[in-house]
This record gives C-alpha cells, sequence and structure tokens, in this order.
C-alpha cells in the first residue's frame, strides 16, 4: 500500500513510518524537518500551511498512482489551566491538531475518489472523552478532531473510504518537548506541579509505540471500521465507559483521585 504519515521527526510517527516501511510498503513521511530512514521517504510538510499540504501530496502523486491510507499523526500537547490559556496557544494548538489534520484529508480525498478507495486514521486520544484537569484545551482539539471524523464517515463512504479515531493513551515519547505549556498563574502553580510531575511519569510507564503500530496494522486488516478505537493501558481506557455510565460527580471524583486531586 501506499502510505502517508504525519509528524514522522520522532515518537509514534516515526516508529509507525518505520514499522510500515520494513513491512514492504511506500511510505511518505511528512513533518517539519526532513528525518532520514531507510524505510521511508521523508517530505518536509508544515501540515498547518496547506500549500506546503498540496505541494508534498503533488510529490507524491509523481512516483505513485493511488493513495491508501493517510494517518494523521502530527499534533501537539497543551497544558496549564484554563484561565491562564491565552488565545494565540489556543490558536496555534487548533490550527496543528484540527486544521492541519482537515487540510491533509482534504488533499488526498481526491485521488482516494478517483481510485474508490481509501482509509484515513486520525490520531486521538482517550482524553478527548473527557475534559482532562490542566488539559483542557488538548482535550477539546481531540475532541473537535472525534466529531470531524464522525461528519465525514457519513461524507466520503460512497467511494469506499472509510475514516476513524484512534484514541491512544499514555505512549512513551517525548511528547513533553513539545507542548504548549500556558504561563501558569499563583492560585494554580501548587496543584498545577503534582498535576504535571504525575502527567510526565504516567508518559514514562506508557505503552511503546511499536505496539501502537502493529495494533494499526490489525486495523487497516478489517474490511469495515468502527467510528471511534481505543488502545492503551486498562486504567486509562476503563475511563470512557466509566464516562458513560456513571453520574456526573461520582465520575469526577474518580478522576480527582486518579490525577492526585484529592490530595492537598
Amino acid at each position: 500500500m501506499t502510505i502517508i504519515i504525519t509528524g514522522t521527526s520522532s515518537g509514534i510517527g516515526f516508529a509507525l513510518a518505520e514499522y510500515f516501511g520494513k513491512k514492504g510498503h511506500k511510505v511518505y513521511g511528512l513533518s517539519r524537518k526532513h528525518t532520514e530512514s531507510q524505510y521511508f521517504q521523508s517530505i518536509p510538510t508544515d501540515v498547518t500551511d496547506n500549500t506546503a499540504v498540496q505541494n508534498a501530496i503533488s510529490e507524491v502523486l509523481k512516483t505513485e498512482t493511488r493513495i491508501d491510507v493517510l494517518i494523521n499523526n502530527a499534533g501537539m500537547g497543551m497544558v496549564g489551566a484554563v484561565e491562564d490559556s491565552t488565545k494565540e496557544d489556543i490558536l496555534k494548538l487548533f490550527s496543528l491538531n484540527l486544521a492541519g489534520a482537515v487540510q491533509m484529508m482534504s488533499a488526498v480525498l481526491p485521488t482516494m475518489r478517483q481510485n474508490k478507495f481509501g482509509k484515513i486514521i486520525n490520531i486521538s486520544s482517550i482524553g478527548s472523552e473527557m475534559g482532562l484537569p490542566f488539559r483542557g484545551f488538548y482535550s477539546a482539539s481531540k475532541s473537535a478532531l472525534d466529531k470531524v471524523t464522525e461528519a465525514m464517515r457519513y461524507e466520503v463512504y460512497p467511494w469506499n473510504i472509510d475514516v476513524c479515531s484512534l484514541h491512544l493513551g499514555d505512549i512513551k515519547t517525548n511528547i513533553a518537548e513539545n507542548r504548549v505549556i500556558a504561563q501558569v498563574s499563583a492560585p494554580y502553580k501548587k496543584v498545577f506541579h503534582k498535576v504535571y510531575a504525575l502527567m510526565n511519569a504516567h508518559v514514562d510507564d506508557g505503552t511503546e509505540p511499536l505496539e501502537v503500530a502493529e495494533y494499526i496494522e490489525k486495523l487497516l486488516a478489517k474490511n469495515k471500521w468502527k467510528a471511534h478505537y481505543y488502545f492503551g493501558k486498562f486504567g486509562q481506557k476503563i475511563g470512557v465507559p466509566l464516562k458513560w455510565i456513571l453520574p456526573q460527580g461520582t465520575y469526577e471524583n474518580l478522576m480527582k483521585k486518579y490525577n492526585k486531586l484529592d490530595k492537598n
């Protein structure tokens, strides 16, 4: 298959690109900087720049007649209290996590429509299903992408194009290096630093990126997709059905305990 993956300079994206390249697929990795690998072709692309996105897809189509799979992996985190977040930081986050993903989908869809086949995986987060403390806008950006994904499923299915959100738990990557960190005002400092240390500990103890690649390989083998898939450790995945079935107050108390917000 011909596979395009965004955010391939490191972390999950790099692991996915190398994994599928080693399996014999033709993989194109799009990220802001060129990445050396014998297993995939790197095309430097800022996915928030629609001209750059269109140029990258044109580059792929110079040698390929089809694009079978798009994995929208490029994204960034953002931490800080809602009150302290600036308009500039919020727009920067949504520009990449939402608009960038939409621009990538818009760029590959004409070719997928022509071939009457395509699969698009939007990398989301288990955190998109609930507002996480001090990660409210990250949760919101991924939740927005989820709703776009659901809408697109209706719009593109006549051409045998399938779209899904893959909600990941904590994955062992260097995501902390790329987060937008809002200025934390005095009222929040003490609790923020406690939650932030726990957040990083969860990432350090997260699932290996290779396991994500193996899961996506199984996903690509399926004929039809559900709108949402969840991958991660049980303790994080269980948070989703619990939110559906528990009273709001009970769920919030559980979340406070999980994030150590129930202790001074």
